[in-house]
């Protein structure tokens, strides 16, 4: 992932708002929380038992070892991960810039290592990656449960337990691998453990939720760039470590960097679940599809009395619309899936763990733990149509909605990832869309024209500025980005104002529970500001495995997207593409400004024919190649009408640089 500050531009104030700048830097300092801030997280630490001690017990039971200094480098000399930055998360004290409960969360999730969860039985690896690896010890050899989201930290984890467990017990292979859902931080690492080679000779079982392959491999495909672009400020992967930047997801403590790969499932489990003997070991799954993932499911080992609750059930209430854009979640089926787990197992699992976080051990409290979160998703989904079936609106429902009674006494429902206040609006998505029935709202205006108006309704940008820093002074600052984001569309350059907004932004993020908003927050500050640094660390590419495994319709269901409308809006025709190593055949009909691909071949006679290897088009994908070279070297050949070709071809421009997120 990578981001750009925009050019600095010329500034031209007047007096008054370069004093109103300079009034607002001093009474809000990036590096410090203001009165109303540190009021606001004083609060909040005196209601919730912080001083339990309980779950730091559980994320550090069962420890055998560590990688020093939590660093792992690439055989190229590259940083995968580096937690020593983060050494400010020793101190127990939160500091007044981070909200009191998120930091007692990244503490926790600052907890890595190698950890025992059933003697002899069951590890995890946790703390090298944003999710955990849990290994299993069948008759013959390990089942690896989700192996993290990248090969370099894959392989290094994968060396921590063969160097303190696996040398220890004698050598044994890797019997089967289970990907828990669609997610690429839960199956991206595969090849850090086993090769495809070792997987056929070996005969390696890779097992999977039923609609495995179209999901993991589609997600990001077609909405790629905009989601890649908000996962950016989500993460806070360009923000520098500390206690005025990024300190936890929330989920765990960030992503780890490297390499992205694929390897496709030797099975996939039924929709209505199934048991299955694997390496001489039962496992009972319980289908999830449609909760966290479109794809998902958790498993129960008898043997074991070890209960596997995925991404379903973790140590956070969890996203319904994730910030970086996703489709919006059920979270009335996910309270259900719950429950179910709830149901079946809540009184046989000894122990019960998650890929994230930390594990749980005792019958009462995984079954306090089940059903605590299972009454979250349905407190989100309930209390949203309770208020939208009495005319509350998108923006209305969480400021009329407490939080659960199970989030004032157990942390693991707590806002730490997903949000009740986002929740709730992806839940009236959900069922009533993105508008909110006030036909004023039919077609508003958008914010770039609409902020000048607003400007000269105030009096001018002075007034305006002076206004927001009022709203700052009075600790109002939701009013005062609401405000200053007014005047910041209205004047881009208007680095007092830029200034303002940040400072709300900061304390904003220094009050957010949810690492996620804290991120968002920060690094829009830092974009104000122009100072963002660049993202630290090997930026995360997807491997060929992974794009040899997107469908080739999706890819041309993407291309489609980046058609110029507008200037190909009298372009005809159809292209045949004709791909021989996979015998696919796609014909792609333009016509009236669109592009619609069709698997298969074109009805009519094609405007032109492309032949090309699939092969080729993955080199096309990972950008080791371009159009005009592959036909001049003769690998992609043309037949029919060449110059409609490539007219055609001019029409998908490459994506232009990171948009803004924060500015127009």
């Amino acid at each position: 992932m990578r981001t750009t500050i925009a050019a600095v531009m010329a500034l031209s104030l007047s007096t008054t708002a370069v004093l109103a700048a300079a009034s607002a830097q001093d009474a809000f300092a990036q590096d410090r929380a203001s009165p109303a801030t540190k009021a606001l997280n004083a609060q909040l630490a005196q209601r919730l038992p912080l001083d339990d001690d309980r779950d730091f017990i559980a994320a550090s039971r069962g420890k055998i070892a560590e990688i020093p200094d939590a660093l792992i480098i690439d055989p190229k000399g590259r940083t995968v991960w580096d937690r020593r930055p983060y050494a400010f998360l020793n101190q127990p004290q939160a500091p007044d810039t981070v909200n009191p409960s998120l930091w007692r969360q990244a503490r926790l999730n600052a907890v890595h290592g190698l950890f025992e969860v059933v003697p002899g039985k069951i590890w995890q690896i946790r703390g090298y990656d944003i999710s955990v690896m849990t290994i299993i010890k069948g008759e013959t050899g390990w089942i690896i449960v989700d192996p993290l989201t990248t090969e370099e930290a894959a392989a290094a984890s994968w060396k921590l337990f063969q160097d303190h467990v696996g040398s220890k017990i004698g050598s044994r292979p890797i019997s089967a691998i289970i990907f828990s859902h669609s997610h690429s931080d839960h199956f991206g690492g595969v090849g850090g453990i086993v090769t495809p080679a070792q997987v056929q000779q070996q005969k390696i079982r890779i097992i999977a939720p039923h609609g495995f392959s179209a999901e993991a491999t589609s997600e990001n495909v077609l909405a790629g760039p905009a989601m890649g672009r908000r996962a950016i400020y989500m993460f806070g992967a360009a923000l520098a470590p500390g206690v005025t930047g990024q300190v936890d997801t929330g989920l765990g403590p960030k992503i780890s960097a490297g390499t992205i790969g694929y390897m496709e499932p030797t099975e996939t489990v039924k929709p209505n679940g199934e048991t299955l003997r694997i390496d001489g070991l039962d496992f009972d799954f319980l289908d999830a599809a449609g909760t966290e993932a479109p794809s998902e499911f958790v498993f129960y080992i008898p043997a074991y009395k070890a209960l596997h609750t995925t991404e379903v059930v973790t140590r956070t209430l969890h996203n319904v619309l994730t910030l970086r854009g996703a489709l919006v979640r059920d979270a009335l089926h996910w309270s259900k899936v719950i429950d179910a787990t709830l149901m079946k197992w809540g009184g046989k699992a000894e122990v019960a763990m998650a890929s994230h976080h930390w594990p749980t051990w005792g019958q009462s409290e995984i079954s306090q733990w089940l059903t605590d979160q299972r009454n979250a998703y349905r407190y989100v989904h309930d209390r949203t149509l309770y208020h939208a079936n009495r005319g509350a609106t998108l923006h209305e429902l969480a400021d009329q909605t407490p939080e659960g009674p199970m989030q004032a006494r157990e942390f693991s429902t707590r806002d730490y990832y997903g949000t009740l206040n986002h929740d709730m609006k992806a839940v009236y998505q959900r069922y009533f869309g993105w508008w909110d029935g006030n036909p004023a709202n039919f077609n508003p205006l958008p914010p770039e024209s609409s902020a000048p108006k607003y400007v000269a309704l105030a009096g001018g940008p002075d007034k305006l500025l002076a206004a927001g820093q009022a709203a700052l002074d009075a600790g109002d600052y939701r009013w005062a980005a609401e405000l200053l984001n007014k005047l910041t569309f209205a004047q881009p350059d208007n680095q007092a104002a830029r200034n303002a907004l940040a400072s709300a932004y900061d304390q904003l993020g220094y009050q957010a529970e949810s690492g996620a908003w804290r991120n968002y927050y920060l690094s829009g500050a830092a974009t104000l500001r122009r100072q963002q640094p660049a993202i630290s660390g090997s930026a995360n590419g997807q491997s060929r495995s992974f794009i040899a495994a997107v469908p080739t319709a999706m890819f041309f269901d993407s291309l489609a997207t980046r058609f110029d409308t507008v200037n190909g809006a009298k372009l005809r025709g159809t292209f045949q593409f004709n791909l021989p190593d996979t015998g696919e055949h796609i014909a792609v009909t333009v016509a009236d400004g669109v592009e619609f691909p069709r698997y298969g071949h074109s009805d009519a006679a094609p405007t032109t024919t492309i032949t090309l290897n699939r092969a080729v088009l993955d080199d096309i994908m990972l950008g080791q190649a371009k159009f005009p070279d592959l036909i001049a070297s003769g690998a992609i050949s043309i037949s029919g009408e060449r110059a409609a070709f490539l007219s055609w071809f001019a029409l998908h421009p490459a994506q232009s640089a990171p948009f803004n997120i924060v500015l127009p």
